[in-house]
């Protein structure tokens, strides 16, 4: 089994823990205003004391990863468990862990307040109904064939079935589902449990294979505390503290998402928002209010017809072929050079001036604002998530190729270069969260002035402070990686992006908190209520290894 030390190694690809934005207080950004600012940060002298503080603050996880391997050996530590405690065999300690969810204490629980009716409920005999040893000859009580007592079997209660019968009984609800590990006998009236050693002397190959692969995933299914990684091909699954802070988790495969409700993570918006968002943007709503804003009905069969020519002259598509006026819907018979000719209808205008195409009007018109509004907010959320995708895949590159690279080039080792993989991260993570606050600032009811205001404001200071890291880390580091040999000024590039990599951290945290707030800094007066300064911000992120900005904002 792997240690968990590894599985947090496994993790470094896909995003920072969680914990990165639960530090300090305050909304101040403390970033410079250019990127020749940054080197007034004074970074590199607080690096060695409080990178070790923060790397023990990013260990503290809420969950845990488990592979199949840790899964099955903890499946077996329980049955073995409950088989001591209770003196019972295993097989039955699996039939009351599977009852109770695969709960230990729930087991104990229940079963040393009442023994029988856990009995009863789980379907475990105390001791055989009858022997069948001494019987010649045995009917089965599926096929009614008579048999010898060695061709018959029974789980305990007497109910006689022969092997054939058995099996087929067996094969086919492992066929069925999950069901299987609910088994009960043949006889609908009796209520006696079927065990793994049935299942192990009756079956082989393919069936006991899948019946044991639905034994094991039931025990992540069943838990309250444990659920699979929803990423495509992994077999691991988390197990997660309950009420231990936030949902978003890290698989050992890299894949990130959010525990509560299974979406890749999203912190810091909320799950309902997220399930809105993506339902949003997968339903047809969208198409309903295109075809609202960009179409009109035909005036005969009511299909919704699209204009792509200049001339109103407007033709429905068959059967229909109604003709008609594109602006006034009226039948195109009836109009000519006293309507206006094929680019005006003097109708239509007239009418406009009276009111009667006022609702219309209205409609078409909020059916545009509303698709404009939507794509402003959409497009933004999907070019941060290529961005992201993009981001991941050069973290990757710096990872396994131009690292080494760089090191040999600089003169200097691997370990010292380690802030180039930290500012990717950074922006890997940082492109999630803003991707995901499109999404809250489209929710975001337009009457709070003063907090969509706020929002924006800290929104945009994160993005451009996010911008700026992104550019130097990717065009900038550019010119070492394609240098012929060591640059004097290697040095000064470090102290820059190592800078402008925790200026960023600190407009993210300021961003997260205000949004996992609700905004709530900001009152019904359009103003904030609690607005410090900068310095108090960056003394916060100092402490976790940040920089100290020479100028200081308030919002």
């Amino acid at each position: 089994m792997d240690s968990e030390d590894d599985m947090h190694d496994a993790n470094d690809m896909e995003s920072v823990d969680e914990d990165f934005y639960s530090d300090g207080d305050g909304y101040g950004g403390d970033a410079a205003d250019s990127d020749a600012d940054v080197a007034d940060y004074d970074f590199m002298g607080n690096e060695t004391d409080d990178s070790d503080e923060q790397a023990v603050s990013r260990t503290q996880k809420n969950y845990t990863v488990l592979k199949e391997e840790d899964i099955r050996q903890r499946q077996e530590e329980d049955m073995t468990t409950i088989s001591t405690l209770l003196s019972i065999s295993r097989e039955a300690a699996c039939i009351l862990l599977r009852r109770y969810n695969w709960s230990v204490n729930k087991v104990h629980e229940e079963w040393f307040a009442d023994e029988e009716r856990v009995r009863k409920s789980a379907g475990l005999l105390e001791k055989p109904a009858v022997s069948l040893s001494r019987v010649i000859d045995v009917v089965c009580g599926i096929c009614f064939e008579n048999f010898l007592p060695d061709d018959i079997i029974s789980v305990g209660c007497g109910h006689p079935f022969c092997t054939t019968c058995w099996k087929a009984y067996i094969t086919t609800s492992i066929n069925d589902g999950p069901g299987c590990l609910t088994l009960r006998c043949p006889d609908p009236s009796c209520d006696v449990a079927i065990g793994q050693d049935m299942i192990d002397t009756l079956t082989s190959g393919e069936d006991k294979e899948k019946y044991y692969r639905y034994l094991l995933r039931s025990y992540i299914e069943d838990s309250r505390k444990t659920k699979w990684c929803p990423a495509p091909g992994c077999d691991s699954a988390i197990e997660y503290d309950l009420g231990s802070g936030s949902y978003d988790v890290t698989c050992c495969c890299s894949f990130s998402f959010c525990w509560n409700c299974t979406e890749e993570a999203h912190r810091p918006v909320d799950c309902d928002t997220v399930s809105k968002w993506i339902l949003k943007n997968s339903a047809e709503s969208e198409n309903m209010n295109w075809i609202l804003a960009n179409s009109k009905p035909c005036p005969k069969c009511k299909r919704p017809i699209e204009k792509n020519q200049g001339c109103m002259h407007m033709t429905c598509t068959p059967p229909c072929k109604f003709e008609f006026c594109w602006l006034c819907l009226g039948a195109w018979s009836d109009h000519g050079e006293r309507t206006g000719g094929f680019y005006a209808c003097n109708r239509y205008e007239s009418a406009k001036q009276e009111g009667v195409y006022d609702e219309s009007e209205r409609r078409r018109e909020m059916a545009k604002n509303s698709l404009e509004r939507y794509t402003h907010y959409y497009e933004r959320w999907a070019t941060n998530q290529s961005s992201r995708q993009k981001a991941m895949a050069d973290l990757h590159q710096m990872q396994t190729v131009h690292l080494e690279k760089l090191s040999e080039k600089q003169n200097q080792p691997e370990s010292q270069l380690k802030f180039i993989i930290d500012s990717w991260q950074q922006i890997v993570e940082c492109r999630r969260v803003l991707k995901w606050t499109y999404a809250y600032g489209y929710y975001l009811p337009e009457h709070e002035k003063a907090k969509r205001q706020f929002f924006e404001y800290v929104q945009g200071e994160a993005e451009a402070g996010l911008e700026r890291l992104h550019q130097c880390a990717e065009k900038e580091l550019q010119t070492y990686l394609n240098a012929t040999g060591p640059s004097k000024d290697f040095n000064d590039f470090r102290t820059k992006l190592a800078g402008l990599t925790s200026v960023t951290r600190n407009y993210f945290e300021n961003l997260v908190r205000a949004l996992e707030n609700g905004l709530a800094d900001v009152d019904s007066q359009g103003a904030c209520s609690k607005a410090p300064s900068s310095k108090n911000a960056t003394g916060s992120s100092k402490g976790k290894g940040g920089g100290r900005g020479k100028n200081s904002t308030k919002t």
